[in-house]
């Protein structure tokens, strides 16, 4: 049996991201070019498109359509930026396909992004809170968006870099998995 991509990923932008008032039209557009199913292992390719996370690595999921797709309208990332995508190949490749020019960080120490002066950051896993190393690798104006999960529900934050100092703001909830070794640091709560 065949999987007719082109059709799922129309379906995709349709049902999941449009619904989600996801209404940035080059976004939308590289939304519906970019293969999913090319990101993930071949005996995973039929979740490509499915409303779930799917694990394209080890330890490392693409964030749901949905999510990854209100996540980047958020980052409001445009032709012309640079951008750093931590464990994010998928949004990397739409990135890429809005004209962006990306640096991918998948490998084993997510934590030291190559270079500075980034425009935008997005990485699909979720983490106990964002690494002082990401906020410090973006730009003036530049924006981070990550989901930080601290229990059964994260919440998609951005980070705006200001030369003041950095803003943060909630913009969703989000339950991805937790990259490896970036789990809450264990604390007291009142």
């Amino acid at each position: 049996m065949s999987t007719d991509f082109a059709a799922a990923r129309l379906n995709m932008v349709e049902s999941q991201i449009r619904t989600a008032d996801v209404t940035d039209l080059p976004l939308q557009d590289a939304l519906r070019v970019v293969a999913r199913e090319a990101v993930v292992p071949a005996s995973k390719a039929y979740l490509a498109y499915a409303d779930a996370e799917v694990e394209y690595a080890p330890g490392r999921w693409l964030l749901r359509p949905r999510d990854v797709g209100k996540l980047l309208q958020y980052l409001k990332p445009r032709a012309g930026e640079t951008a750093l995508a931590i464990a994010a190949p998928y949004a990397a490749a739409v990135l890429e396909a809005m004209g962006l020019t990306v640096t991918r960080l998948d490998g084993e120490d997510l934590t030291s992004p190559a270079g500075a002066g980034y425009d935008v950051i997005i990485s699909e896993g979720a983490v106990g809170a964002a690494p002082v190393a990401w906020t410090k690798a973006l730009a003036i104006g530049g924006r981070l968006g990550v989901v930080e999960r601290a229990g059964p529900v994260g919440r998609a934050t951005i980070y705006v870099r200001a030369e003041d100092g950095l803003g943060r703001r909630t913009v969703f909830d989000s339950t991805p998995p937790v990259l490896a070794g970036f789990g809450a640091e264990p604390g007291f709560a009142f």
